[in-house]
């Protein structure tokens, strides 16, 4: 199905953007490790030009229709950059398009998704320039600049406040993306969420392994519906968070 949905994918975005389509690439777990259960697939396409609304709507449509309609078909995010916004690159960059599952509600009954500041194509793009896979278009390495380990740690802590208010409700992704900002911050590297977990048990006092062990195994074996928590394990959650964040807000350990 996987192969499926990248066909689909690819050729809805051939269909509105060309000729103004420069690439599209791989990035995420699709890259960083191999998808697991509950991986999505991670497309970054790179364009000539900003969208009109028309372009918009029909790329949002399209993609409502390829993207997570059941367990069996992987949830698709999407990232659309205007290629002069990110070469050379500055930060924030800016994106011109974001489609993931957390919006098709809002997306359903509003507006289709306008430009705007996007911190995370920092870490978007590291992933697409590490990992080197093309769908279309040349490798990404000649469409692309480097990102400074500054704007990769910077980018990284922003997003911790919006990641945190989804704690309940997604406990395992929140949990792993604290251990991965974490081995970025020591390494910068992005590494697939397990390994960072496993890099980040390492450091961890006992008492917080097992929240972080268990959202590890999580993510490897098991799809979000098939999640669950103990008592004990959520009774553990936040102390672990604290101990996590207190690591990462250190002295000296990301730009001011």
């Amino acid at each position: 199905m996987t192969d499926g949905q990248l066909h689909r994918t690819v050729r809805l975005l051939r269909d509105v953007l060309a000729p103004g389509l420069l690439g599209t690439y791989l990035h995420g777990s699709a890259v960083l490790g191999g998808l697991r259960p509950a991986s999505d697939l991670d497309v970054l396409a790179v364009t000539r030009r900003t969208m009109d609304d028309r372009e918009r709507r029909a790329l949002t449509e399209g993609l409502l229709e390829i993207s997570g309609l059941s367990a069996a078909v992987r949830p698709v995010e999407l990232t659309v950059v205007v290629h002069s916004e990110v070469r050379p690159w500055r930060f924030p960059p800016t994106g011109d398009f974001l489609f993931g599952e957390w919006l098709r509600d809002e997306l359903r009954a509003g507006r289709p998704p306008q430009p705007g500041p996007m911190p995370d194509l920092a870490l978007a793009l590291t992933m697409v320039l590490a990992g080197g896979r093309s769908l279309t278009g040349p490798p990404p390495g000649r469409l692309l600049d480097p990102v400074p380990h500054a704007d990769l740690v910077r980018a990284s802590v922003m997003g911790i406040p919006e990641l945190l208010g989804d704690l309940d409700g997604d406990t395992r992704n929140v949990l792993l993306t604290l251990a991965r900002i974490r081995t970025t911050l020591d390494t910068g590297e992005i590494l697939p969420k397990d390994v960072a977990a496993d890099r980040a048990l390492v450091h961890l006092p006992p008492e917080h392994r097992p929240v972080l062990e268990h959202a590890r195994d999580l993510y490897r074996t098991s799809h979000y519906d098939d999640e669950t928590w103990s008592r004990d394990l959520r009774a553990r959650v936040r102390p672990h968070v604290a101990e996590v964040l207190a690591r990462i807000d250190g002295p000296g350990r990301h730009p001011r």
